[in-house]
């Protein structure tokens, strides 16, 4: 019988992780709809005694079940039991309770984007743009709230010029949030360096999203060029690369330095090569988990295991410290 998880077992309610023998009817759990995290409510609750169970050791802890709980692998459930060399499916449980702010396409979505791509850093759990012109963060902070409602000041602070060789005034934006620095890596690649980071297509939804990315990426990494266009600077050559064949451009790679240009015309949607792309604008908050092993676990003496079981719904799968699981009834 599919029982599910041994009593002193961490699963993740809406409100905090609890031992499994805590959860009660009417509690909210955390589980996974695909790459997304979701809540689901707990309609019943059941126990049992058994003498066997099995210990399975993933990357991230090592948690006590019935053989017949069920795990999720690429290949669909599979019984705790034999998920030994397997991947499983899994979230950071310490990210469940984060603030997940709705991301809304459009000119200022794109302007962000594009100026966190040429002048932003992209933090473990924060987002920020340093730069000399007040009004270049002004327009940042402005559009960076528009698109996610999180709020967004401007700050005065100094930074080093190495080639004068004295600090300079220069200007700070700078929000906290896991969700958007985890997003910002999604789009570029899952690396903040600006040299390595890939293009942004989730900025092809539209044209006016397409043209907000332009304005925010020429006003941090570019330069105008005359009434007919702009110029962009950059070493990062895949990059100009793939937003040269976007724009029906030409592309030449610098050979005598580091950075080249690429030169952006004011008549690039005439040319008929932007195509627009959807693609989410959330970011994927699950992965797959290793299990190294699955251990046999006998009761010891007279005293069995108890298992905790779990009807749900809406949906009817819960976390085990981040590892989704269900009961097979």
């Amino acid at each position: 019988m599919g029982y599910g998880l041994a009593s002193k077992m961490l699963v993740n309610l809406v409100g905090g992780c609890v031992q499994a023998k805590n959860v009660a009817s009417g509690d909210l759990m955390w589980t996974l709809d695909g790459d997304r995290t979701v809540q689901t409510t707990v309609t019943g609750v059941t126990a049992a005694k058994a003498r066997h169970a099995v210990e399975v050791v993933t990357d991230h802890m090592t948690f006590l079940a019935s053989p017949d709980l069920l795990l999720l692998t690429p290949d669909g459930w599979t019984h705790a039991a034999d998920a030994a060399g397997t991947t499983v499916a899994w979230t950071p449980a310490r990210k469940l309770c984060r603030e997940r702010p709705t991301i809304r396409p459009g000119y200022d979505f794109g302007y962000f984007v594009g100026a966190t791509c040429a002048d932003g850093t992209v933090g473990k759990n924060y987002v920020s743009l340093v730069v000399n012109e007040e009004g270049f963060a002004s327009r940042y902070a402005a559009a960076l709230t528009a698109c996610t409602g999180l709020p967004a000041r401007l700050e005065a602070v100094t930074r080093p010029s190495g080639y004068l060789r004295r600090d300079l005034p220069g200007f700070r934006v700078r929000v906290v949030s896991s969700f958007l620095s985890d997003a910002l890596r999604h789009y570029a690649g899952g690396d903040a360096h600006h040299l390595r980071q890939r293009f942004p297509r989730v900025v092809l939804r539209d044209a006016e999203t397409f043209g907000g990315f332009l304005d925010g990426y020429i006003e941090g990494d570019g330069c105008a060029k005359g009434r007919a266009g702009r110029v962009v600077v950059s070493a990062n050559v895949s990059f100009l690369a793939e937003l040269a064949r976007i724009i029906g451009a030409r592309f030449t790679p610098s050979k005598r330095g580091v950075r080249s240009e690429l030169y952006v015309s004011g008549r690039w949607q005439s040319r008929g090569t932007f195509a627009p792309e959807n693609h989410p604008l959330a970011p994927p908050e699950s992965t797959w988990v290793q299990v190294h092993e699955v251990r046999p676990r006998p009761a010891l003496g007279a005293k069995p295991f108890t298992f905790y079981g779990y009807r749900l719904a809406p949906y009817p799968t819960f976390l085990v410290n981040g590892h989704l699981a269900r009961a097979s009834w």
